[in-house]
Protein backbone atom coordinates (compact mmCIF):
# COMPACT_ATOMS: atom_id res chain seq x y z
CA UNK A 1 0.00 0.00 0.00
CA UNK A 2 1.59 3.18 -1.01
CA UNK A 3 1.81 6.18 1.38
CA UNK A 4 -0.81 8.97 1.56
CA UNK A 5 0.41 11.17 -0.77
CA UNK A 6 0.22 14.26 1.18
CA UNK A 7 3.14 15.85 3.92
CA UNK A 8 2.25 15.44 7.12
CA UNK A 9 4.49 17.77 9.37
CA UNK A 10 4.86 15.43 12.41
CA UNK A 11 8.12 14.20 13.12
CA UNK A 12 8.07 10.04 13.47
CA UNK A 13 10.80 10.08 16.31
CA UNK A 14 13.65 7.41 15.90
CA UNK A 15 15.14 8.04 12.10
CA UNK A 16 15.34 5.27 9.56
CA UNK A 17 17.01 5.46 6.43
CA UNK A 18 16.06 6.56 3.12
CA UNK A 19 17.23 6.66 -0.34
CA UNK A 20 16.09 9.93 -2.15
CA UNK A 21 16.49 10.38 -5.83
CA UNK A 22 17.88 14.06 -5.89
CA UNK A 23 18.37 15.75 -9.21
CA UNK A 24 18.60 19.33 -7.86
CA UNK A 25 16.08 20.42 -8.90
CA UNK A 26 12.95 22.29 -6.87
CA UNK A 27 10.89 18.75 -6.80
CA UNK A 28 13.68 16.66 -5.39
CA UNK A 29 14.97 19.57 -2.69
CA UNK A 30 11.41 19.50 -1.39
CA UNK A 31 11.75 15.77 -1.03
CA UNK A 32 14.64 15.89 0.41
CA UNK A 33 13.56 18.22 2.85
CA UNK A 34 9.97 16.26 3.46
CA UNK A 35 12.04 13.18 4.40
CA UNK A 36 14.13 14.69 7.00
CA UNK A 37 11.71 16.37 8.50
CA UNK A 38 9.92 13.20 8.91
CA UNK A 39 12.49 12.25 10.64
CA UNK A 40 14.48 9.69 7.75
CA UNK A 41 18.62 10.10 7.92
CA UNK A 42 18.92 10.51 4.30
CA UNK A 43 21.23 8.99 1.73
CA UNK A 44 20.88 10.95 -1.69
CA UNK A 45 21.74 9.62 -5.26
CA UNK A 46 22.08 11.90 -8.32
CA UNK A 47 22.53 10.87 -11.97
CA UNK A 48 25.09 11.87 -14.47
CA UNK A 49 22.98 10.36 -17.79
CA UNK A 50 24.48 12.28 -20.35
CA UNK A 51 22.30 15.41 -19.69
CA UNK A 52 22.54 18.40 -21.37
CA UNK A 53 21.82 20.51 -18.37
CA UNK A 54 24.50 19.02 -16.32
CA UNK A 55 24.50 22.63 -13.97
CA UNK A 56 21.55 20.17 -11.90
CA UNK A 57 24.19 18.10 -10.72
CA UNK A 58 26.52 20.98 -9.22
CA UNK A 59 23.29 22.27 -7.70
CA UNK A 60 22.67 18.79 -6.22
CA UNK A 61 26.26 18.81 -4.81
CA UNK A 62 25.34 22.02 -3.01
CA UNK A 63 21.80 20.39 -2.02
CA UNK A 64 23.34 17.54 -0.50
CA UNK A 65 25.93 18.86 1.60
CA UNK A 66 23.55 22.04 3.00
CA UNK A 67 21.28 18.93 3.96
CA UNK A 68 24.29 17.13 5.68
CA UNK A 69 23.09 13.77 4.17
CA UNK A 70 24.48 10.63 5.44
CA UNK A 71 25.98 9.83 1.46
CA UNK A 72 25.60 11.65 -1.75
CA UNK A 73 26.12 9.36 -5.07
CA UNK A 74 26.34 10.62 -8.70
CA UNK A 75 26.41 7.20 -10.84
CA UNK A 76 27.04 7.71 -14.74
CA UNK A 77 24.93 6.30 -16.55
CA UNK A 78 25.44 6.85 -20.00
CA UNK A 79 21.87 7.19 -21.51
CA UNK A 80 23.39 9.67 -24.05
CA UNK A 81 24.38 6.29 -25.81
CA UNK A 82 21.05 5.59 -26.91
CA UNK A 83 19.94 9.32 -27.19
CA UNK A 84 15.96 9.74 -28.35
CA UNK A 85 15.67 12.43 -26.17
CA UNK A 86 16.06 16.01 -26.03
CA UNK A 87 17.75 16.20 -23.04
CA UNK A 88 19.86 13.95 -23.85
CA UNK A 89 20.69 14.04 -27.71
CA UNK A 90 22.00 17.86 -28.97
CA UNK A 91 20.40 16.83 -32.67
CA UNK A 92 17.38 17.04 -30.76
CA UNK A 93 16.41 20.90 -29.94
CA UNK A 94 14.65 21.35 -26.24
CA UNK A 95 10.88 22.87 -27.24
CA UNK A 96 10.30 26.33 -26.53
CA UNK A 97 6.17 26.05 -26.58
CA UNK A 98 4.10 23.44 -25.08
CA UNK A 99 3.89 20.16 -27.23
CA UNK A 100 1.08 17.50 -27.55
CA UNK A 101 1.34 13.98 -26.22
CA UNK A 102 4.74 12.60 -24.48
CA UNK A 103 7.27 15.55 -25.43
CA UNK A 104 10.53 14.61 -26.57
CA UNK A 105 12.54 16.01 -23.28
CA UNK A 106 10.89 12.54 -22.19
CA UNK A 107 13.99 10.23 -21.56
CA UNK A 108 13.42 6.66 -22.26
CA UNK A 109 13.12 4.32 -19.00
CA UNK A 110 14.65 6.92 -17.02
CA UNK A 111 12.79 6.41 -14.09
CA UNK A 112 12.63 2.99 -14.19
CA UNK A 113 16.62 2.88 -14.34
CA UNK A 114 16.58 5.92 -11.87
CA UNK A 115 14.34 3.71 -9.47
CA UNK A 116 16.27 0.38 -9.96
CA UNK A 117 19.88 1.85 -8.74
CA UNK A 118 18.32 3.15 -5.71
CA UNK A 119 16.66 -0.24 -4.98
CA UNK A 120 20.24 -1.55 -5.28
CA UNK A 121 21.87 0.48 -3.12
CA UNK A 122 18.58 0.11 -0.69
CA UNK A 123 19.20 -3.37 0.05
CA UNK A 124 23.51 -2.53 0.51
CA UNK A 125 22.25 -0.23 3.13
CA UNK A 126 19.70 -2.38 4.63
CA UNK A 127 16.74 0.58 4.42
CA UNK A 128 13.20 -0.11 3.07
CA UNK A 129 12.25 3.49 1.91
CA UNK A 130 13.09 5.60 -1.72
CA UNK A 131 12.00 8.76 -2.47
CA UNK A 132 11.03 10.23 -5.56
CA UNK A 133 9.54 13.82 -6.56
CA UNK A 134 7.51 12.20 -9.37
CA UNK A 135 4.51 14.64 -9.84
CA UNK A 136 1.10 13.83 -12.21
CA UNK A 137 -0.37 17.56 -11.68
CA UNK A 138 1.83 20.36 -12.96
CA UNK A 139 3.93 17.77 -15.17
CA UNK A 140 5.05 17.44 -18.72
CA UNK A 141 3.24 14.35 -19.41
CA UNK A 142 6.25 11.29 -18.69
CA UNK A 143 4.48 7.94 -18.59
CA UNK A 144 6.95 7.02 -15.83
CA UNK A 145 6.17 10.24 -13.38
CA UNK A 146 2.20 8.47 -12.65
CA UNK A 147 1.06 6.81 -9.76
CA UNK A 148 0.10 3.29 -11.74
CA UNK A 149 4.09 3.15 -12.72
CA UNK A 150 5.01 4.02 -8.92
CA UNK A 151 2.55 1.25 -7.86
CA UNK A 152 3.84 -1.26 -10.76
CA UNK A 153 7.34 -0.21 -9.69
CA UNK A 154 6.63 -0.62 -5.43
CA UNK A 155 4.81 -4.58 -6.54
CA UNK A 156 8.42 -5.72 -8.69
CA UNK A 157 10.79 -4.49 -6.32
CA UNK A 158 9.12 -6.41 -3.41
CA UNK A 159 9.17 -9.34 -5.77
CA UNK A 160 12.72 -9.10 -6.71
CA UNK A 161 14.42 -8.57 -3.82
CA UNK A 162 16.13 -10.69 -0.89
CA UNK A 163 14.38 -7.68 1.46
CA UNK A 164 11.22 -8.42 -0.05
CA UNK A 165 11.16 -12.30 -0.22
CA UNK A 166 12.34 -11.57 3.48
CA UNK A 167 9.45 -9.75 4.60
CA UNK A 168 11.05 -6.16 4.61
CA UNK A 169 8.76 -4.59 2.33
CA UNK A 170 10.27 -1.91 0.28
CA UNK A 171 8.29 1.77 0.13
CA UNK A 172 8.45 4.02 -2.63
CA UNK A 173 7.36 7.30 -1.37
CA UNK A 174 6.07 9.89 -3.80
CA UNK A 175 4.66 12.24 -1.41
CA UNK A 176 4.06 15.12 -4.07
CA UNK A 177 2.28 13.22 -6.65
CA UNK A 178 -0.64 15.09 -6.17
CA UNK A 179 0.21 18.50 -5.42
CA UNK A 180 0.15 21.29 -7.75
CA UNK A 181 3.45 23.12 -8.45
CA UNK A 182 2.07 25.77 -6.01
CA UNK A 183 1.15 23.58 -3.07
CA UNK A 184 4.68 21.80 -4.07
CA UNK A 185 6.61 25.16 -3.18
CA UNK A 186 4.47 26.31 -0.11
CA UNK A 187 4.97 22.98 1.15
CA UNK A 188 8.58 23.50 0.58
CA UNK A 189 8.94 27.31 1.99
CA UNK A 190 7.09 26.11 5.07
CA UNK A 191 9.99 23.46 5.28
CA UNK A 192 12.43 26.44 4.51
CA UNK A 193 13.82 25.18 1.32
CA UNK A 194 15.53 27.98 -0.26
CA UNK A 195 14.44 26.89 -4.05
CA UNK A 196 17.28 29.89 -5.19
CA UNK A 197 19.67 26.76 -4.95
CA UNK A 198 18.10 24.47 -7.68
CA UNK A 199 18.21 24.30 -11.18
CA UNK A 200 15.26 23.00 -12.96
CA UNK A 201 15.74 24.27 -16.46
CA UNK A 202 16.10 21.19 -19.44
CA UNK A 203 18.23 23.82 -21.17
CA UNK A 204 20.39 25.59 -18.39
CA UNK A 205 23.80 27.22 -19.06
CA UNK A 206 26.60 26.22 -17.52
CA UNK A 207 26.08 28.92 -14.79
CA UNK A 208 22.97 27.36 -13.82
CA UNK A 209 21.02 30.36 -14.94
CA UNK A 210 17.48 28.98 -16.86
CA UNK A 211 16.07 29.70 -20.15
CA UNK A 212 13.23 30.77 -18.99
CA UNK A 213 11.16 29.01 -22.01
CA UNK A 214 11.30 25.37 -21.77
CA UNK A 215 8.29 23.38 -20.15
CA UNK A 216 10.35 22.49 -16.91
CA UNK A 217 10.89 26.66 -16.61
CA UNK A 218 7.16 27.38 -17.56
CA UNK A 219 5.75 25.26 -14.95
CA UNK A 220 8.41 26.37 -12.01
CA UNK A 221 7.27 29.71 -13.02
CA UNK A 222 3.59 29.48 -13.33
CA UNK A 223 3.71 27.59 -10.04
CA UNK A 224 5.69 30.57 -7.94
CA UNK A 225 3.09 32.79 -9.77
CA UNK A 226 0.26 30.65 -8.87
CA UNK A 227 1.57 30.65 -4.84
CA UNK A 228 2.02 34.71 -5.02
CA UNK A 229 5.39 34.63 -4.29
CA UNK A 230 8.84 36.02 -5.83
CA UNK A 231 10.59 33.72 -8.41
CA UNK A 232 14.41 33.61 -7.10
CA UNK A 233 15.02 31.79 -10.36
CA UNK A 234 18.06 32.67 -11.81
CA UNK A 235 17.50 33.36 -15.84
CA UNK A 236 19.41 33.62 -18.96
Amino acid sequence: MLEENKFKLVNRGAKKGAIILLSGGLDSITVLAHAQQQGYACYALSFDYGQRHNAELEAAKKIAQHYQVLDHKILHVGLDSFGGSALTDNHIAVPKSPQQGIPVTYVPARNTIFLSFALGWAEVLNVHDVFIGVNAVDYSGYPDCRPAFIEAFQAMANLATKAGVEGHEIHIHTPLIHLTKAQIIEQGLNLGVDYANTVSCYAADKQGRACGDCDACRLRKAGFEAFGVSDPTRYQ
